[in-house]
């Protein structure tokens, strides 16, 4: 398993899991801002000087799930990982390709005081004898204070939380080491195994009263998506689409579900792309919609929505992918694309 502390900049994460791992028998260190800090020097200049944090790389975040994933093989043992988290949407690509590479991750919170928090952070001294860099950290650590306040509900539902004001970093680990061997900060994360070739999937798409239309947000990946999934060996794909639906939303539809779209994806390492077609599956009434039951482990939430506030929402391909969906079902029609582009 990989034990992920999280917590604002400057909260004692790393101290904290250096004490962890003495707790913890077979446990090793893995901090994934060393990643952070090779791609700096592996990445050319001109890559570089539009991110002021390395997170923002899709590259870290891949490498920071294959890394642990390496580390965790060759150690055999836990994992400790401190390592602040503020964007759901990294949290779900992350935890998500760990879980797909069965290995389950305990999500525990740092949260001192925040008068404690900021004593910490102007005390603090990065590179001794060089008061420049010191205080360049501790101007970070500050200036994310305002992110960590508007993450913390989002991290506080999901986190084991253990409040460190007054603790060493050896009692904050043994509050950590207790929590973790009796369970807690568990994330129950959908396995779905990594595609290793181009897969078939279905996507249906459902609407309200007012035509808009339900998206869901999956807990193993970043961006919001239709109800489905990837068709399995020996079903048909409008079948999947129904199979899907109910083990998503406890929904049963009808069949057959009307085609709107094909669009073929192309691969993009490290995806390997497929064919994807999207289905009409009508309205939901009002009493339908209120008795949509989500699966914990892979969905937390889900909204209808209208073609322009689903551009906030959906990655580019799928928000094309959708508006074309959307003038197939108008027109009656099935729409045959490639890239999210309509062609013949």
């Amino acid at each position: 398993m990989i034990v992920w502390l999280n917590g604002a900049f400057g909260a004692g994460k790393t101290t904290a899991a250096r004490a962890l791992v003495d707790l913890l028998p077979g446990s090793t260190l893995y901090d994934p801002e060393l990643v952070g800090d090779g791609l700096r020097r592996m990445l050319p200049a001109e890559r570089l000087a539009g991110v002021s944090d390395y997170q923002d790389l899709p590259a870290w975040r891949r490498l920071v799930v294959e890394t642990g994933a390496a580390l965790h093989a060759e150690t055999g043992g836990p994992l400790v990982a401190p390592m602040t988290l503020l964007r759901q949407e990294y949290r779900d690509e992350i935890f998500g390709g760990l879980a797909a590479r069965r290995i389950p991750v305990r999500h525990v919170l740092l949260r001192p005081d925040e008068t404690i928090l900021r004593q910490r952070i102007d005390q603090r001294v990065e590179v001794p004898g060089d008061p420049e860099a010191s205080e360049s950290v501790r101007a970070w650590c500050r200036e994310h204070l305002a992110p960590y306040r508007a993450a913390l509900p989002w991290i506080s539902a999901e986190a084991h939380v253990v409040d460190t004001t007054g603790l060493t970093p050896r009692q904050t680990a043994e509050r950590v080491a207790a929590g973790v061997r009796g369970g807690a900060g568990a994330c129950e994360i959908v396995q779905t195994p990594e595609p290793t070739a181009p897969t078939l999937a279905a996507g249906v798409l459902l609407f309200d009263e007012r035509d808009r239309v339900l998206l869901v947000d999956p807990t193993y990946k970043p961006g919001w998506e239709f109800p489905g999934g990837v068709v399995e060996p020996g079903e048909s794909p409008s079948r999947a689409g129904i199979r899907e639906v109910a083990e998503e939303l406890g929904i049963r539809l009808g069949g057959p579900l009307r085609l709107l779209v094909v669009d073929w994806e192309p691969p993009r390492p490290p995806g390997h792309g497929g064919q994807r077609l999207l289905y009409d599956g009508g309205r939901l009434g009002e009493a339908a919609a209120r008795g949509l039951l989500l699966p914990r482990e892979e969905l937390r939430g889900w909204r209808f929505v209208t073609e322009a506030e689903a551009a906030s929402l959906l990655p580019p391909v799928r928000l094309r992918r959708l508006g074309w969906a959307l003038r197939a079902r108008e027109q009656g029609r099935t729409i045959n694309l490639e890239s999210g582009v309509p062609v013949g």
